[in-house]
Parts: structure tokens; C-alpha cells; sequence
């Protein structure tokens, strides 16, 4: 990113800034009419200002604003056609000594397109020195929006030490996240609240498409999901209508929470594969006496392995290198690795059987989703919590022997009085389910 640092028009004391953002993008393209659109309404005089807000000096009760600034050279700063390059732009501040640090701002896009604002700096506040807000945000035209746009300076404070000129402007920023629970969600909105799961079925295609709203009752409070406020159904007014399969990608969630378009190419190109994995099972079904299995370890390697192999060279790579959209150069790899098929994962890339091993077992516990699971053992052999009259004796039986020589010559005593002896245990949690499945046609075990 080159670094646009551009200086005042008159004899005032400035400060000068750098604004770092990234133009709006539809997956590995960015939007180039709107960035066209954008470049004309700069012609016709309209910016994206910015408004500093002091932290010391007051205007009331909330701190007061400087007056706006504008990105300079933005005219004729050329954003690449692949997205995801990000441009630097120059920013100048009037600024007063009683003005003091800056611990906010407020931003107005007054183009007729969004644009990711990644940071703003400024380079040299008096008696300070350098002030970097950290934004990380989609910022939507001015219109959009109910309040301003406010960012705070990437300094953490307790609520009780929040600035006294900054807090109103903190506590509305929290209420605008909040929401108030009313009206359809647009994609502007950056509200994060929550609705019961009343949008599982589809009561408007008959009774067999009913289905029980999850959460929201006395006994079962949860699970909750992300509120859309889409229309009422037809035949229900409880349940919420849905969207057509189509459009499920753009259910509502908050821009800034949505996958980069890196993110999104792949995300659509492995939905992709599995399409091609779920065809080519089908047609090789046909001729399965189990259709619906892997039969061995080797059925599950060849999801990563075989494909249609593409030419490899110099000029198959310069090809697919020149190729703007991520998506297409994912599909054509130039590693060998085959066509439509998924990439090897790490851990059996280099030995088809690491993951039989119990320390990538260990490894993948600890770096997993629970790893709050694994606790200390505090007795041997573990002894289960079930009640023998229904269950039977679920006690493990587990002995010393058949650990010790894992215990670096210690034994099963020394190593957990010195708290090395760890387990992680899913029976008590598992038998009752097991015992549920095995009393219909389907049958299951664990061990």
C-alpha cells in the first residue's frame, strides 16, 4: 500500500491522516460500475467525509466535532480489477490545541455504493503523536443509515473509565447493535439480535410441511438463531416465511460477519465438489451392494484422490495464474492435484495413517471446538455415574497395566498426584443415547 500522505491548502494548523479502504466486490471481482459511479459522483462534488471527535473538549455533553475532511486524491486512485487490493488515501484535519485527542469519528459515504474501511491513522497529533483507529468495517451510504457511523480509537477502556465526552456516543452505538426487535433486516443493518426457530417448516405447502418452533419457551429457552424479520406465513402468523433455496446464501447476517470473497470462492467452489461427489456416488451406486457406506478406509481416500488430472507446465500455470477469479483457479489446480475433487487434508498429506495415532488424537482434542471436556482424573479405574440398575455395570476396567509404560516411569498413583493423568470421557454422555438407537432397527456401538 503506498502510504498517501497530501498536505493543507492554507496556513492553519493541519493534521494529516491515512485512510486504508477496499471498494465493494461481488466474490473475486470488484464492482466496477459502482466504482465507476462512485468516480463520477466525486466529479460532482460529493466525498467520503470524515469528522473527528474530541475526547476533551465538550460541545454540551458529548465531545466536539472537527470540522470534515475529506479524502484527497481519490479521483483518479485506480482500485485493480481483482478484489481484495486495498488503497491508501490522504486525509487533512483542521485542528485547534483546545481540540486535544481524537477519540472517535464519524465517516458519511455519500457515494451510491458501500466500501470496506479498514483503518484510519493520523500521523502526528500535538502532544500525543500517532492515533490509529482500527475500523475493520462495511461503511453503506449515508441514506441508509438511522445514526452516524462512529469509530472509536483502538484504546480499550472499562465502562467506568470510558471518557466522560465519549460515553453517550458509546452507549448509542451499543443500542444501535442492539435493535430495538421490529422490521425486516436489510443488508445496512449491523443489528445482532435474536428470535426463536420459528422458520423451520413451511406451513403454506401443507400440514405434512409443519414443524415445531425450536426455543422460546419456559422449559427450553433455547436454541435461538439470528433475527431476519422476514413476513409471517400465510396459514400461521407465529411462524416466519422463508426464502427459496436460491437465495440462502443471502439470509440475513451482518455485512461484517459475511465471508470475505475469498471466503465465499471457496466456500462455493467446495459446494461445488460436493455436488460432483454426491453425482458420481450415484452413478457407481448402481453397482453397490452398499450404496450408502464406505466400506473400507480406501473408499474414504479416494474423496481426496484420482480426479480428472489437468495438463501441468509453464504455460497451463501462467493460464490459470492470469485468471482473475479465485473460484476458477481453485477448480483448475495447477499442483496435480486432480479436477472436482477435495484437497488432501494436512494430516494424512504426508502419512495416509497419522490420524490413527493418539497423539494427532490428542492434538486435535486440544486444538477442537471442547477442549473444556478433558479433565483430570480423580480415581482409577474411572468409575461411571450411571445408574447400574438401567445401565448394568458401565464401570471401566481399565487396569494399571495398561497404561504404565505410557507414563514415563511413573506409576498410575505418582502420575495423578502430580496431576499428569488426564481424561477425556464421552460414555456417561453416550451410553444413553446408544441404548435409545438399539432399541430400533438400527443398530450402533461404541467403544
Amino acid at each position: 500500500i503506498t502510504s498517501g500522505l497530501f498536505g493543507g491548502h492554507d496556513d492553519s494548523k493541519k493534521v494529516k491522516g491515512t485512510v486504508v479502504m477496499m471498494n465493494k466486490n461481488v466474490l473475486d471481482f470488484t464492482d466496477l460500475a459502482g466504482s465507476l459511479t462512485g468516480k463520477i459522483f466525486d466529479v460532482l462534488g460529493q466525498k467520503v467525509s470524515f469528522q473527528l471527535i474530541s475526547s476533551v473538549q465538550a460541545n454540551g455533553l458529548q465531545g466536539k466535532h472537527s470540522n470534515p475532511a475529506y479524502l484527497e486524491n481519490s479521483l483518479f486512485t485506480l482500485t485493480p480489477l481483482t478484489a481484495g487490493s486495498e488503497t491508501a488515501f490522504g486525509v487533512t484535519f483542521d485542528w485547534n490545541e483546545e481540540f486535544g485527542v481524537p477519540g472517535a469519528f464519524i465517516i458519511k459515504n455519500m457515494h451510491i455504493n458501500e466500501f470496506f474501511l479498514k483503518s484510519l491513522t493520523l500521523e502526528d497529533v500535538p502532544n500525543h503523536g500517532k492515533v490509529h483507529f482500527v475500523c475493520n468495517s462495511w461503511v453503506y451510504p449515508s441514506l441508509n443509515y438511522k445514526s452516524d457511523r462512529i469509530f472509536f480509537a483502538n484504546q480499550p477502556y472499562l465502562p467506568s473509565e470510558t471518557p466522560e465526552l465519549l460515553r453517550k456516543y458509546r452507549e448509542n452505538e451499543l443500542l444501535t447493535l442492539r435493535g430495538d426487535g421490529t422490521g425486516k433486516r436489510e443488508a445496512w443493518d449491523r443489528i445482532y439480535d435474536y428470535d426463536i426457530y420459528n422458520d423451520l417448516g413451511n406451513p403454506d405447502q401443507g400440514k405434512e410441511n409443519v414443524r415445531t418452533t425450536l426455543g422460546g419457551s419456559a422449559e427450553y429457552p433455547y436454541p435461538r438463531r439470528g433475527r431476519t424479520g422476514r413476513p409471517p406465513t400465510r396459514t400461521d402468523p407465529k411462524s416466519e416465511s422463508r426464502i427459496p433455496l436460491i437465495l440462502s446464501l443471502d439470509i440475513y447476517v451482518p455485512r461484517d460477519e459475511r465471508f470475505g470473497h475469498l471466503k465465499m470462492s471457496d466456500f462455493l467452489t467446495y459446494a461445488l465438489k460436493s455436488i460432483v461427489q454426491f453425482i458420481l456416488p450415484e452413478l457407481h451406486a448402481l453397482f453397490d451392494g452398499t450404496p450408502n457406506e464406505f466400506d473400507s478406509f480406501e473408499d474414504v481416500l479416494r474423496l481426496y484422490e484420482g480426479g480428472i488430472k489437468l495438463p501441468q507446465g509453464p504455460l497451463f500455470k501462467a493460464l490459470t495464474a492470469a485468471i482473475p477469479l479465485e473460484m476458477i483457479r481453485e477448480l483448475l489446480r495447477t499442483d496435480g492435484e486432480g479436477i472436482l475433487r477435495f484437497p488432501t487434508p494436512l494430516v494424512i498429506k504426508d502419512s495416509k495413517t497419522a490420524w490413527r495415532t493418539d497423539e494427532e488424537f490428542a492434538r486435535e482434542m486440544l486444538a477442537g471446538v471442547n477442549p473444556i471436556i478433558i479433565s483430570r482424573l480423580q480415581e482409577f479405574p474411572p468409575k461411571s455415574k450411571l445408574d447400574p440398575e438401567a445401565y448394568g455395570n458401565q464401570n471401566s476396567t481399565i487396569t494399571a497395566e495398561h497404561i504404565e509404560d505410557k507414563l514415563d516411569g511413573l506409576t498410575v498413583d505418582e502420575a495423578m498426584n502430580n496431576n499428569k493423568l488426564f481424561i477425556l470421557n464421552h460414555h456417561d454422555v453416550i451410553i444413553p443415547y446408544l441404548r435409545r438407537i438399539n432399541t430400533t432397527i438400527t443398530k450402533t456401538y461404541a467403544s
